[in-house]
């Protein structure tokens, strides 16, 4: 093989690429870790903030937010006005547990790709294809974990982190000769220490879902997966594989959402409906899933809403002309208990609320900008805008 094992002082083990791999090939080991999104890249727009409230309709709560001007997260009422920031350079990260070489050039440094918010204030930050940070309310750090995490993460009502990491490397039986960035669902303890990760390449080639596996590249970013969802049981009965403590995801690169078994390490349910790019499946009350197809509309993008059953689509919004509506890259959709949907148009910069007869009755547009290294001005995405409940604890607000 390629790759050498290496331990570090806490007890961890990483892959490394052995002397033997070629500079080409370890160059391309560095590419690939290197791989992030663009922190801004539509025009800066004419308003910003929030552009739209009905409070009649609008379901009344707290906006959560991750930004691509700063490493941090943002908490705000219905109203634009900031409650609450916390932010924490990767640097410093790196610094406080430099358990991997530093990347260069990595793109997700800028900004935290995901972020999840305790009740007492902490709150869980990833930097995309480099790690994962917790830091207190006042952004101190608790713990680190710069192991590759990417994309997004889920806490269990017991405190475990389940993650999404990917690690930069030769897997001869995909490719001897070439690189590529392979994907794992990676469960932390509460304190950050990884207790098993599960190859989503392997849980496919253990699966009777292999055949997707022939519309994988053999070099590259083989899968993009950007989902990862801890399932509660309440569809099990209506689809077998969806029991309890299984992970949905969604590898964006083979247009898949994929159940898996961890403690089986295989695929036990998958489907590849009509969508292109997509990003966050998530379970509905109903049964239904809900998803962010990012350029099955024409090449612009929806929202679509499908019994998993039947495959059938029970909702579906989209703009009269496509382009209104368009996130290239990234994006992500949250149903409201009272049957609205906030949606995250990611590269726009842009959050709305729209009811099931999809009326806007909320939007916000970020009054973030980021400038590219010839000095000129975009908005700051938005890669997710997540609303919390109105009695959601911040008494630990009231503490500074």
């Amino acid at each position: 093989d390629d790759l050498a094992m290496w331990e570090d002082p806490g007890g961890r083990w990483h892959m490394q690429v052995d002397r033997e791999m070629t500079e080409e090939q370890k160059e391309e080991v560095r590419r690939l870790r290197s791989i992030g999104y663009l922190a801004g890249q539509a025009a800066v727009p004419e308003v910003a903030g929030v552009t739209e409230h009905d409070p009649e309709r609008a379901w009344n709560g707290l906006n959560f937010y991750t930004s691509g001007d700063f490493p941090g997260a943002v908490l705000m009422d219905m109203e634009g006005n900031i409650l609450h920031r916390w932010e924490y350079a990767f640097i410093d990260a790196w610094r406080a547990n430099p358990v991997n070489e530093l990347p260069k050039n990595t793109k997700g440094a800028g900004f935290w790709r995901r972020a999840f918010l305790y009740e007492n204030g902490d709150v869980l930050g990833i930097y995309d294809g480099m790690g994962l940070v917790k830091v207190d309310k006042d952004s101190r750090l608790i713990w680190s974990y710069l192991e590759g995490a990417h994309h997004d993460l889920e806490v269990a009502e017991d405190g475990r982190i389940y993650v999404l990491v990917r690690e930069a490397h030769i897997v001869p039986r995909v490719n001897p000769h070439q690189p590529i960035l392979e994907d794992f669902v990676v469960v932390l303890d509460p304190d950050g220490t990884e207790l098993e990760r599960t190859s989503v390449v392997t849980a496919l080639e253990n699966s009777t879902y292999d055949d997707i596996l022939a519309s994988m590249r053999d070099s590259g970013d083989i899968l993009h997966t950007n989902t990862v969802e801890l399932l509660d049981g309440r569809l099990a009965s209506r689809v077998p594989g969806f029991e309890a403590g299984n992970v949905m995801i969604c590898p964006r690169e083979l247009d898949a959402v994929l159940v898996m078994d961890l403690e089986r390490e295989s695929v036990v349910w998958a489907t590849t409906a009509p969508w292109v790019k997509p990003h966050q499946p998530t379970v509905l009350e109903n049964g239904d899933i809900l998803i962010f197809d990012n350029r099955g509309n024409g090449g612009a993008s929806r929202v679509i809403q499908f019994d998993p059953v039947t495959r059938d689509i029970t909702w579906l919004y989209a703009t009269k002309d496509p382009w209104d509506f368009f996130s290239n890259e990234c994006g992500s959709n949250q149903r409201l208990p009272n049957g609205n949907t906030l949606i995250t148009e990611s590269d726009r910069g842009r959050a709305f609320e729209v009811t099931p007869r999809k009326e806007i009755v909320w939007e916000y547009v970020n009054p973030a900008q980021v400038k590219d290294d010839e000095g000129h001005a975009f908005i700051a995405s938005i890669f997710e805008m997540l609303r919390l409940p109105p009695d959601f604890p911040t008494d630990w607000l009231e503490s500074e």
